[in-house]
């Protein structure tokens, strides 16, 4: 099949595929110029950069397959990552049902065999071991955050907080927005001068530092990734506050100092510990308060209508390796059979789209920065990821909650204020 054959045969198939409601969102270019369905501008246009696109897109019928044609350059989005995520959906939904399949399988076998364009320096994920394991969990945690500090510095706020920021209005910039998240997480703890926090995932020390710098806390933070350990120490000493606040690197199966926090927080930290894990994860949390001390654990949830995942995806091979979501029923019973009280939960399922949605704009700002820092394939990568997440959050399939857990006293009572009001 020469080129204008392939082209000609992959607008019939275009036009089988992708008619209705879809077109008007998202339009499609082929590598020779020819458009479908007319040249008017749209939110999003898919681009066929080779003959070869559309049997790399579809023949596996996975997202995986999907998602790997955009990274290796065989596909790309121009325009509206986010809204390119409705057709992802409609071809995942075609090619689920396996008479539909077949019959577009041998229109799609008569495209050349594709080939990766683009290389990948970081490579997928390829982790030994039992999952989670501590080596096993830091080897992952390793693969996500140690791409470079500078290349998070690209789309992050100036703490570069790696988690769902707190919106009080639309209006809100991202530096407020997050200033405002560490803020209503501190006053959910209702931290007091002197007290103990540990930070269980603390990223880049953002929250430990707000902590000892704003409530006068005595805040321990620590995490699996040596360099993002570095530069928040750093950022402790250049803010003087290196007698109040430190950041370490450690596993939280490693800690022993039973009794001793007054207050716990995990943000953005609980998707990586797995749910065979959470007994373990709440029992050891439970041990490190001291009675009548609160917990803030602050993590993504899964749909509980979702259908479960039956092979790896994208995310798990290119992103975040062993992370698993469960959603807020599974965590709360873990909660509660670890011997904490859940006293509030808050779902902030919206300000995650809106935080998303920020770092995408500023990653595609930064394009040409984040290439020089690493490369196309893993630009593609985050750029994929996030635009993805924000449509998942938007479409419910993705939640996000911030729960507040108590350890009781012997009598039974956690001595916490009757009301919220003083959170707000």
């Amino acid at each position: 099949m020469d080129t204008s054959e392939a082209a000609s045969h992959s607008l019939k198939i275009i036009s089988k595929l992708f008619a209705g409601d879809i077109s008007s969102k998202v339009g499609v270019r082929l590598w020779d110029g020819s458009m479908w369905p007319d040249a008017l501008p749209r939110p999003a246009t898919l681009v066929l950069k080779h003959p070869c696109s559309l049997r790399a897109m579809l023949i596996p019928g996975t997202e995986l397959a999907l998602a790997e044609s955009y990274i290796y350059d065989a596909i790309d989005v121009e325009g509206n990552m986010e809204v390119a995520f409705t057709l992802a959906d409609r071809l995942l939904e075609t090619t689920a049902d396996w008479k539909k399949k077949l019959g577009l399988a041998c229109g799609l076998m008569r495209f050349p065999k594709p080939a990766s364009y683009l290389q990948n320096r970081r490579g997928s994920a390829r982790l030994a071991g039992h999952r989670h394991t501590v080596d096993r969990d830091r080897e992952a945690v390793t693969y996500h955050y140690n791409v470079s500090n500078e290349f998070y510095r690209l789309f992050l706020d100036q703490r570069m907080v790696y988690s769902c920021a707190y919106f009080q209005t639309e209006a809100d910039g991202l530096e407020a927005a997050q200033l405002q998240k560490l803020d209503y997480i501190c006053r959910k703890l209702r931290l007091k001068p002197g007290q103990r926090l540990l930070d269980i995932g603390c990223g880049w020390g953002g929250l430990v530092l707000h902590a000892a710098a704003h409530f006068g806390a005595e805040a321990r933070g620590i995490t699996l990734s040596r360099p993002q350990a570095e530069l928040a120490n750093r950022r402790i000493a250049d803010a003087g506050l290196s007698g109040r606040c430190r950041v370490d690197v450690a596993d939280y199966r490693e800690l022993d100092r039973e009794g001793g926090y007054d207050a716990l927080v995990s943000v953005g930290m609980f998707e990586h510990v797995g749910e065979d894990m959470l007994p373990v994860f709440f029992s050891k949390a439970f041990g490190l308060l001291r009675p009548g001390g609160v917990f803030l654990n602050h993590g993504i949830a899964s749909n509980s209508q979702r259908a479960s995942k039956k092979s790896p995806d994208f995310t798990d091979i290119y992103v975040f390796p062993d992370g698993e979501l469960v959603p807020i029923n599974t965590t709360l019973r873990a909660a509660e059979d670890s011997g904490f009280e859940v006293r509030d939960v808050e779902g902030l399922r919206e300000h995650y789209t809106m935080t998303l949605r920020k770092w995408v704009e500023n990653l595609e700002t930064r394009h040409g920065d984040a290439v020089e820092i690493t490369d196309e394939t893993t630009y593609r990568i985050w750029r994929l990821y996030m635009a993805g997440s924000a449509y998942y959050f938007d479409t419910g399939k993705n939640n996000l909650y911030q729960t507040l857990l108590a350890k009781p006293h012997t009598c039974g009572s956690c001595r916490l204020p009757l009301t919220r009001s003083d959170w707000y």
